[in-house]
């Protein structure tokens, strides 16, 4: 691998460890206790302080800020991380924030994600692989999204809600509540609308499950019993790997209640 390209005009403050094969453009501040790893690119105008690490082959387009302290009253200098994976991209003018010490002081951000232009990942959020946040889409603090979670434009997530795997929220969403694996989310105050089938079908899920998650759909909308009763009676009458996944969310540890399908 060759050297790291760096162009005259950025400034690389002492103590930031610049791994071989990155490029940084011009006008981009690094701070002292920032790691790039391998062929990271900083295009130009892009500042990255705090302690932040960066994965391999990540791409920052110009003017985003990432490891800036969090937007909370609350903290007061402790010292907190943020944790980029590796083949992001992040397009421009992204924001995100380290972490607070009441929220576990990490911020983290998995593999072969893509924030488009605008986005914000407020403190302690912690969100997984190949997820997509369209532009301006703002998450609020402690914030979890699980692989391939898709956000529509000009949405907001309300601070400690989980987004589970394979959800999809619309454009122009608040969502205020949690939302289950695989779960279709739109309308302007976010309303659970159905399933992701299109993603379902893209990622080459067995129609069998298909099938299994649409009955267990319909339990959860219309079954007897509190949401959470009718979904450990789905987790006890049904085999498929997608309906457990939906199972031990609703069943696991929250913050907030449960978006709930509509009759």
């Amino acid at each position: 691998m060759s050297a790291a390209v760096i162009h005259p005009s950025a400034i690389i403050e002492e103590g930031a460890i610049i791994s071989e094969g990155c490029v940084i453009g011009p006008f981009c501040h690094v701070g002292p206790s920032v790691t790039l790893g391998p062929r990271v690119m900083l295009k130009s105008h892009v500042v990255i302080s705090g302690i932040t690490e960066i994965g391999a082959d990540t791409v920052v387009f110009p003017f985003s800020v990432l490891g800036e302290i969090p937007q909370d009253l609350k903290f007061k200098g402790e010292a907190t991380s943020l944790k980029i994976g590796a083949r992001n991209r992040i397009r421009e003018h992204v924001t995100m924030n380290t972490g607070t010490e009441g929220g576990g002081g990490l911020t983290s951000v998995g593999d072969d994600c893509l924030f488009m232009a605008g986005c914000h990942v407020a403190h302690d959020v912690h969100i997984a692989n190949r997820v997509i946040l369209v532009n301006n889409v703002a998450l609020g603090g402690h914030c979890i999204l699980e692989d391939d979670v898709i956000v529509g434009g000009l949405s907001g997530v309300h601070q400690f809600v989980r987004i589970g795997r394979g959800a999809i929220i619309g454009a122009v969403t608040m969502v205020a509540n949690d939302v289950i694996p695989y779960g279709l989310v739109q309308a302007p105050r976010g309303e659970l609308d159905g399933l992701n089938l299109v993603g379902l079908k893209r990622r080459g899920v067995a129609k069998s499950d298909i099938m299994a998650l649409r009955a267990a759909f319909q339990m959860l909308a219309q079954g007897e019993g509190t949401f959470q009763e009718r979904a450990r009676r789905l987790g006890e009458e049904s085999d498929s790997e997608y309906v457990q996944r939906i199972v031990e969310f609703v069943t696991g540890q929250s913050d907030r209640s449960f978006m709930t399908p509509g009759p």
